[in-house]
């Protein structure tokens, strides 16, 4: 049975065990699927795995996830190496995820790719020398109407222009949390300048 490879040569690590929480959380986790259907819960608890282990998932656990699911290894090792949200190499601090699918290219993510490689010094998929910074380009992030958008940890950053861009980096560098959400002040995925129609209708009206 082989596993997957590792692209960087980094060393992996020679076991993992869930914490005593998260082996809770993951029992909750899977009890919400129907007896026999333990392995429903295997993306989860990729995702359970992944944060206890700084962001990436080394061999060992996603072995860790198929044994606590009675899943055959390769099975996790072909979900986990499928989807792009789970790292199979160690990541920065901070994974600054930049959307270029369509909308958001059309809307200038190439240049919010560019700021970044620029201000940080290094190329898509490169970590910077003091682990504080990995760049990485995803396939749509699911909020195209606010386009473009960086995903940050488990923050988005949208409506982003390069020097909001800059203003995000300098700002993670001095160890703040900047402000996700529209970086122009939109509300939620309202046109731009605001609303067009209906001004008059207030939120205490919407919530009678």
């Amino acid at each position: 049975m082989s596993a997957p490879a590792s692209d960087h040569g980094h060393a992996e690590p020679t076991s993992f065990t869930f914490t005593p929480e998260n082996l809770e959380l993951a029992k909750r986790i899977i009890a919400k699927y129907p007896q026999g259907k333990q392995a429903s819960a295997c993306m989860p608890l990729l995702d359970v795995a992944q944060r206890q282990n700084g962001g990436w998932l080394p061999r060992v656990a996603m072995d860790a996830v198929a044994d606590l699911l009675g899943m055959p290894r390769i099975r996790v090792y072909e979900v986990a190496t499928f989807y792009t949200m789970y790292n199979k190499n160690p990541i920065g601090k901070h994974h600054i995820q930049v959307c270029t699918t369509t909308p958001c290219w059309l809307r200038g993510s190439d240049e919010i790719v560019h700021t970044c490689k620029s201000k940080l010094g290094i190329d898509v998929g490169e970590t910077t020398a003091d682990g504080q910074f990995t760049l990485g380009e995803v396939e749509c992030s699911g909020a195209c109407v606010n386009a473009p958008v960086v995903q940050i940890g488990d923050d988005y950053y949208e409506d982003v222009a390069p020097e909001h861009m800059e203003r995000i980096l300098d700002a993670l560098a001095r160890g703040e949390t900047p402000k996700p959400g529209s970086q122009i002040g939109r509300q939620s995925s309202e046109p731009v300048g605001g609303p067009t129609t209906l001004k008059a209708f207030t939120t205490a009206q919407a919530d009678d």
